[in-house]
C-alpha cells in the first residue's frame, strides 16, 4: 500500500473551521466505507495538519465525497502555508496503521 502525507499550515482565526471541515469528510468516509482507502489526520500545536493518505489508483473515493468538495472549495483561504505532499516509506508500524507486507 502506498502512503502519501500532505501538510499545511492554517491561519489562525482559521482552524476551528479547518477542523469541522475535516471532521465531516471523516464522517463521509463512515458512511461511503470506500475499502481500499485509508486515511488519518493529524493536527500539531503550531496549526499545521498532516494528512496521511493510502487509497488505490482512483482517488475519487475521497475526492467525490461532498465533504471533501466542501473542505476543498475554501481550503487556499484557510492555509497559511502552502501544501506539501510527499510520498512515503513505513520504515516502522507498531499497531497504528494497517498491516504492511
Amino acid at each position: 500500500m502506498d502512503y502519501t502525507v500532505i501538510r499545511y499550515g492554517v491561519k489562525d482565526g482559521e482552524l476551528d473551521a479547518n477542523r469541522a471541515l475535516v471532521t465531516k469528510v471523516f464522517e463521509a468516509l463512515g458512511e461511503a466505507a470506500p475499502p481500499a482507502m485509508r486515511y488519518l489526520v493529524l493536527e500539531l500545536d503550531d496549526g499545521e495538519f498532516i494528512h496521511i493518505v493510502s487509497q488505490d489508483k482512483d482517488s475519487s473515493a475521497i475526492t467525490g465525497l461532498a465533504a471533501f468538495k466542501a473542505f476543498s472549495e475554501t481550503h487556499a483561504q484557510r492555509r497559511s502555508t502552502p501544501v506539501r505532499r510527499s510520498p512515503v516509506k513505513i520504515i516502522g508500524n507498531y499497531r497504528m496503521l494497517a498491516a504492511t507486507e
